[in-house]
């Protein structure tokens, strides 16, 4: 299964390096990274596949939304599927 993470906060050192540090260490296989700064805001989406990972999605976006808000940051991750219907004109 694939899904789609957000990441949105005021930019700071090491951003990417932890979000993708605690996907890695869950098994998550990141397909594709989109990132950016927006005045003082970084902004990430990434798609990433969810098949290999060790925990379900509801644990993992836990574990991501408690990493967020450690860092100051919105953390969340929504089955691809899911997020393509609320998406579609």
């Amino acid at each position: 299964m694939k899904a789609i993470v957000t990441v949105i906060g005021k930019d700071h050192v090491g951003i990417i390096a932890a979000v993708c540090a605690l996907l890695s260490g869950y098994g998550v296989n990141i397909l594709n990274i989109s990132q950016s700064i927006l005045q003082e805001y970084f902004v990430m989406v990434m798609l990433v596949d969810l098949t290999s990972c060790t925990s379900s999605i509801v644990e993992l976006s836990e574990k991501l939304d408690l990493s967020g808000q450690e860092r100051g940051l919105s953390i969340r991750i929504q089955r691809e599927d899911i997020f393509n219907a609320m998406h579609r004109i």
